[in-house]
């Protein structure tokens, strides 16, 4: 893991690289990150009472003015968290009519991020019943989006050494242990044994845990952050 000197925060790179020069490269690497963090806009968008189509609308105008139209000026790493300064900014969008009306213009018609609605639906509905406020919604949709980024950069890893298959047989074991039998099973479609099989999940775990460092890094503004971001990762999920 990187040292206390060696420690970069890419997300606050990226805005402020954005903010001060946005040039066609920065922008471009602003918008993969965006892709990564749309659907907690979304559904805080969605939670505070927009339709489907509007919410979709209203995101792609938020990235648009986030990505494309010097929006960021007012960013400052300093202040903490990425996830802190992208709610803030979503809440100043969305109360400020005037950038509210004017978004989608100022995008030029193009779709800064690609946005799946169905899937995203398929998420919101269950959800939308449980009476969480926007910003509750919002925080649990980051922390399973970060999940996520970290579950696929994981199944890329294992998929690149050529264990496709260890990895599918080794996901349910990776946030819970199971009984012995479930071991067994397992270890039995791997063809090795039960002991073998709990070395392998102990070191998946343990490489997750430091892909899920890398990624949290990567989104706060000291290190001393990392450890109260994944507390509050597992205390937002739990």
């Amino acid at each position: 893991m990187p040292g206390r000197s060696e420690f970069r925060t890419t997300s606050w790179s990226l805005i402020l690289a954005a903010a001060s020069d946005p040039t066609t490269q920065a922008r471009e690497a602003l918008s993969t990150l965006c892709q990564t963090y749309w659907y907690p806009v979304y559904a805080f968008i969605r939670r505070n009472g927009h339709d489907p189509d509007h919410a979709q609308d209203l995101t792609q105008g938020f990235f648009a003015l986030l990505i494309e139209k010097n929006y960021l000026e007012d960013a400052d790493r300093r202040r903490g968290r990425f996830r802190s300064f992208l709610l803030a900014s979503v809440k100043h969008f969305l109360a400020n009519e005037r950038d509210k009306q004017h978004a989608l213009k100022r995008g030029g018609g193009r779709e800064p991020v690609s946005i799946d609605v169905v899937e995203a639906e398929r998420w919101y509905a269950p959800s939308a019943v449980e009476g969480l406020t926007p910003e509750t919604l919002f925080e649990r949709r980051w922390a399973l989006s970060l999940l996520e980024r970290v579950l696929a950069r994981l199944r890329a890893d294992y998929a690149g050494m050529g264990k496709a298959d260890q990895f599918q047989v080794l996901e349910p074991f990776l946030m819970r242990d199971g009984d012995e039998t479930r071991y067994d099973v397992a270890a039995a479609r791997l063809g090795i044994t039960s002991g073998a099989l709990r070395m392998s999940v102990h070191r998946m775990r343990g490489k997750c845990r430091e892909l899920l460092r890398a990624e949290i890094a990567e989104t706060v503004a000291r290190p001393e952050e990392i450890e109260e971001e994944i507390r509050f990762l597992l205390s937002i999920l739990g």
